[in-house]
């Protein structure tokens, strides 16, 4: 039985990493911050999959959170074969007026924990010959996004990291995905005091649509995935279009969205 680690494995498309891991025979670790949920969705996945789920309450914006979790990857005796770095949230609204201190745990969590756990991940894969990691970032990556500008910045690192990773670690046999997902229907945006961007339905996937497209990828060795026709015209388009368009396009998508939070407010959602 092999196992995969998934961070922000609460709600969304971490979530749905876990189950269609757990559908796949893997025993799955469950890695966010509220142990509750992470035990309830654990005693889900062993009735419907009669796998071993295992539950980690762990805040990676923490050094003890990512101690915890770089310890259970690095376990000799409890191999882990997949991780999953999923964890992540936005912060919204108007960078001069928003909480540095929430901007600094956003880079913490999105950029910082996700090259931790990465290197945490390859250093015990790479010895082995085998072994994989996704890293989830964003189309938001490709453009610069005018009240989630942290964001987007933090999504553009690990666009970079994860494709120069994958290239080093496939000559040591260990897979490396990026999953660049576009709006997708989860608690994200809520969560985040965003509200529904104004988007209209064509743009939006399921979480079960990004992760199958992910998990096919990935068996296929490449190194990033497009969840979605439309969404990889999309990267393609904002990487050739003029970063003064693009940046004033995401300007006004924001507009149109309906916030539920205060301008310049910075609320935290735990996981995609």
């Amino acid at each position: 039985m092999t196992t995969a680690l998934v961070t922000g494995a609460s709600a969304g498309i971490g979530r749905e990493f876990a189950r269609q891991l757990s559908a796949r025979g893997h025993d799955v670790v469950l890695v966010a911050r509220d142990g509750d949920r992470l035990d309830a969705l654990a005693r889900d996945l062993e009735r419907a999959y009669g796998t071993t789920p295992e539950s980690l309450a762990a805040d990676l914006v923490t050094g003890a959170g990512l101690a915890a979790v770089d310890a259970r990857i690095a376990d000799p005796d409890r191999p882990v074969d997949i991780v999953v770095n999923n964890a992540g949230f936005t912060t919204f609204g108007q960078f001069s007026e928003s909480d540095i201190e929430r901007e600094e745990d956003e880079i913490r969590l999105n950029v910082l924990a996700l090259v931790h756990l990465t290197h945490a991940a390859l250093a015990v894969m790479e010895p082995r010959g085998a072994g994989a990691v996704v890293n989830v970032s964003s189309l938001a990556a490709y453009q610069p996004s005018p009240t989630t500008a942290t964001y987007s910045a933090t999504k553009a690192f690990v666009n970079s990291f994860t494709y120069a990773v994958h290239e080093e670690a496939r000559a040591r046999g260990v897979r490396v995905l990026l999953v660049c997902p576009g709006y997708t229907h989860t608690e994200f945006h809520e969560r985040a005091g965003l509200g529904a961007p104004g988007a209209p339905e064509l743009f939006w996937q399921t979480p079960a649509q990004v992760v199958t497209a992910a998990l096919r990828d990935l068996d296929r060795g490449r190194a990033v995935t497009f969840p979605g026709g439309l969404n990889r015209t999309l990267a393609a388009v904002s990487s050739i279009t003029p970063a003064g368009i693009t940046r004033r396009a995401a300007g006004m998508i924001v507009k149109r969205s309906r916030p539920t939070a205060p301008e310049g407010s910075s609320q935290r959602a735990a996981s995609r």
